[in-house]
């Protein structure tokens, strides 16, 4: 044993207490304290992996509702364009109608003003051939010197000439040259 003193290689009664010492604190160890954070981490993996599929299933929900938001909006969009189209359409008709109702007022409104203005003008025009017949009877009197009114004769050239499309030869020829 001198000699096992002496040689740090061969072991001694302490080594054997501390192995014994080592292997019940690594029982211990490995029987109480591993397998509540064994228990721990297997939860959190199994947390992290929910999370995981949480999120794919968030994702692929998110991107299905943007699908479909997408999709609302194009067909909104494109029932927005036809009711504008179709507004557009109603509001041309609209204008047409009222043009066309515009210009028949107006059509009508002008017809109206000829009729007027035509009747208006036969009357001037009837009530100067009655001013004529006379006037050139006086102008005739006065050139002449006599009353022609009270011939006959001469009365009736006048009255003739008075009335439309009725001039005659007689009343064209000049004074001077004519019986």
């Amino acid at each position: 044993m001198a000699l096992a003193a002496g040689n740090f290689l061969i072991p001694n009664a302490t080594f054997f207490v501390v192995l014994v010492i080592f292997l019940i604190v690594l029982a211990v160890i490995g029987k109480f304290v591993v397998p509540p954070i064994k228990q721990v981490l297997e939860e959190r993996e199994e947390q992290v992996a929910q999370t995981g599929r949480d999120n794919r299933t968030a994702t692929e929900e998110f991107e299905a509702a943007e699908r479909e938001y997408r999709e609302a909006m194009k067909s909104a969009r494109g029932e927005a364009t036809g009711i504008r189209d179709e507004a557009r359409a109603k509001g041309r008709e609209t204008l047409e109608q009222m043009r066309s109702r515009a210009t028949a007022e107006a059509d009508g409104a002008v017809a109206e003003a000829t009729d007027r203005l035509r009747a208006d003008g036969e009357n001037a025009a009837a009530d100067a051939r009655q001013d004529v017949g006379r006037l050139s009877a006086d102008l005739a009197s006065r050139v002449l010197g006599f009353d022609v009114s009270s011939d006959s004769r001469l009365a009736e050239k006048f009255t003739k000439a008075s009335t439309p499309g009725s001039v005659s030869q007689e009343t064209r020829q000049p004074s001077g040259t004519g019986s």
